[in-house]
């Protein structure tokens, strides 16, 4: 006896979703039983080097700047906060939610030519930008060599 079953191509996406999802190590938007789920995230950064400084930004969209929290130690530099999600409301279903939530935190090793004591932190409409002065003494030297 063969039983008939109704096919659900929503199941069916959930299922790839999941499966990827257990490919990559990450929770992508849903959780397959039809309740949603919050992925991990890390804010997107960008790292600038001049002749005078290190210069990093990170986006950080929705994030207060009370839940940022910078610090150095032993040569490493971490960003790290949370972006909370938005209570729920009465009369408000979320079909689907892509955008992260939740804590994360980047770490950057910090070249020996960071003076680090002297770095500058500024945060406006959710974007971090630090500026990290080089040593003077780090400077690039040019070296004449004779050849013979």
């Amino acid at each position: 006896m063969t039983t008939l079953t109704k096919w659900n191509p929503i199941n069916e996406i959930n299922e790839m979703q999941n499966r990827l999802s257990s490919f990559f190590g990450k929770n992508l938007s849903g959780n397959g039983d039809g309740r949603l789920a919050l992925a991990d995230w890390a804010p997107l950064v960008d790292v600038i080097e001049d002749g005078k400084e290190y210069v990093i930004k990170a986006e950080l969209p929705e994030v207060k700047k009370e839940d940022v929290k910078v610090r150095i130690e032993n040569g490493m530099l971490t960003i790290s906060g949370e972006r909370h999600f938005e209570k729920e409301e009465e009369g408000k279903r979320y079909h689907r939610v892509e955008r992260s939530y939740g804590s994360f935190e980047r770490t950057f090793m910090l070249p020996d030519t960071c003076t680090v004591d002297k770095m500058v932190a500024k945060y406006n409409d959710g974007m971090l930008t630090l500026h990290i002065p080089k040593n003077k003494a780090a400077a690039p030297k040019a070296i004449e060599v004779k050849i013979d």
